[in-house]
């Protein structure tokens, strides 16, 4: 309901399960636990299951999908789900992807099924989808319990990595060219929370995406980092491949620091392009441990 001029009036119905503030800016209202849950990305599905939430439909997808979730019915894919088959799942609740998923909101709302719009992209995200999700299912203690286990597994890396503050450049690579990763990506987080520095960061992101930035040689020789991480999807032994001849075919990168030093370091596409969520310590192991050798 709405007031007079732009003061809103919040309708809250009369039985209240949970209140959730989701990742637009909605605040929804769960009338009850959910019992049947469809979630829209895989990276939902972990975090999910192990504070008890039933799913009853997920998006198809090669990687990962846990061996109990192959079973469940399929959606479609992530950037284009079929309502037909999300409704037949005759779900109470759908989780919805953040910035991929928002105009299956109408069609939710239209068909009385409660929705969430969630991000799970930094540590801190899934710290909170964690603790989000064990208040749907009413199992807040085991979410306090994994979120507790992950802090204390990512303090343990911390202590044991290199205590220099290196500058790092995180380039994305596709078959349009490169991107350079800013903070909000998951590569550019791990980097903030080791507390290095991001030469990008601050940079003026893409239009179609706030978590990158146009690449320049000339920008990226004058910033010289100390170590380059790549990101891409594909086979790794591709990826380097082709990263190494584009080097070899500019020699401008051999003024950079972390080409010289031989500081290149390929990140799996598993833990840094799609959420890593439950395995976030596995990703800042593993940053430290190529930083490291």
């Amino acid at each position: 309901m709405t007031g007079c001029g732009n003061d809103k009036v919040e309708s809250v119905p009369d039985k209240v399960f949970a209140i959730i503030d989701d990742d637009a800016d909605r605040k929804v209202y769960i009338a009850n636990k959910p019992e049947r849950i469809v979630v829209t990305s895989a990276s939902f599905l972990e975090p999910l299951h192990e504070v008890g939430g039933n799913i009853v439909g997920r998006p198809s997808s090669k990687t990962n999908t846990p061996d109990w979730a192959k079973n469940i019915s399929e959606i479609g894919n992530v950037y284009q789900i079929d309502v037909e088959k999300l409704l037949a799942c005759a779900p109470d609740l759908v989780i919805l992807n953040k910035g991929m998923n928002e105009k299956l909101l109408s069609v939710l709302d239209a068909n009385n099924i409660s929705a969430l719009v969630l991000n799970m992209k930094t540590y801190d995200d899934v710290k909170r989808e964690v603790k989000i999700f064990s208040q749907l299912t009413g199992n807040v203690d085991k979410g306090n319990e994994i979120v507790n286990n992950m802090d204390a597994e990512i303090k343990n890396i911390f202590d044991s990595a290199p205590k220099e503050k290196f500058r790092v450049a995180i380039l994305h690579s596709t078959a349009q060219g490169l991107t350079v990763q800013l903070d909000g990506s998951i590569a550019g987080c791990v980097v903030k929370m080791f507390g290095w520095e991001n030469v990008a960061a601050g940079t003026t992101p893409l239009e179609n995406n706030p978590d990158a930035a146009p690449y320049s040689m000339e920008t990226l020789a004058a910033q010289n980092p100390e170590i380059i991480f790549v990101t891409s999807m594909g086979n790794i032994d591709d990826i380097k491949s082709n990263m190494q001849q584009t080097i070899a075919e500019n020699s401008a990168w051999q003024t950079i620091g972390a080409i010289k030093n031989n500081r290149v370091y390929y990140l799996p596409q598993d833990l840094f392009l799609l959420s890593p969520a439950l395995r976030y310590p596995e990703a800042v192991r593993l940053v430290r441990d190529l930083v490291s050798n």
